[in-house]
């Protein structure tokens, strides 16, 4: 009996797992498994380099690889692509600090995936794989209780080696960079517009000096208060 052919592929990646502040950040993208993921017109002019007056093509690779304003380009990218389907699910220190940041990922990336799912007619999911970068599992128990039949494949630098899982990464970097420089509005002296909520020196000194704030995930920052 032959297989069903792969429509779509659906990848898992997160942000902020190592953070001191602000949300783990979950992505779920779901691509056809043709599409050829070029960037073109829409691009702003500041991401190209000029080449012998030709231009020339963005790469597309686990955010970690890519510029801030390259992963903003893939981000646009997506958006505008009505064949990509996407899902973002964020989890907050007051959770993390309650059940752990590797449960707290792990839940917010099966929130993902249900909201990313559910935009797949059961067709498309029932000949879709997906897989979830190193370090990310879904809580099948719960899918399966919402009538989801999933076989999902964790993947060891699953950023490097599917496209989807790479779109997800560059999808949750940008979007969780967003958060944290929206609220450095309103906690200011952390400089959250700079280190995002990482453990940098700076961000060390402010927290010394200043105390903690709600973003801060206190089993996180409790050696330096």
């Amino acid at each position: 009996m032959a297989h069903p052919k792969i429509q779509f592929v659906v990848g898992i990646d997160e942000v902020g797992r190592g953070c001191l502040a602000g949300p783990v950040t979950v992505v779920a993208v779901a691509a056809p498994a043709n599409l050829k993921f070029k960037i073109k017109k829409f691009l702003p002019a500041h991401a190209y380099r000029q080449a012998g007056g030709r231009q020339v093509k963005l790469p597309l690779r686990d955010s970690k690889k890519l510029t801030a304003r390259q992963r903003e380009a893939w981000f646009e990218y997506v958006k505008t692509q009505p064949r990509i389907l996407r899902a973002r699910a964020n989890v907050y220190p007051k959770t993390i600090d309650r059940i752990n940041i590797s449960k707290a990922a792990n839940l917010a990336a099966t929130r993902a995936v249900k909201k990313v799912i559910k935009l797949l007619d059961s067709k498309l999911l029932s000949t879709s794989k997906i897989y979830l970068d190193g370090g990310l599992y879904l809580n099948i128990k719960a899918l399966s209780a919402s009538g989801y039949a999933l076989n999902p494949r964790t993947v060891i630098r699953g950023d490097e080696k599917f496209n989807s899982v790479k779109l997800a990464s560059i999808v949750a970097k940008v979007s969780r960079d967003k958060i944290m420089k929206r609220n450095h509005g309103k906690f200011p002296q952390y400089g959250f517009d700079e280190h995002v909520g990482y453990g940098t020196k700076k961000h060390i000194a402010a927290i010394k000096k200043h105390g903690i704030c709600r973003l801060h995930r206190l089993t996180f920052v409790k050696n330096f208060v």
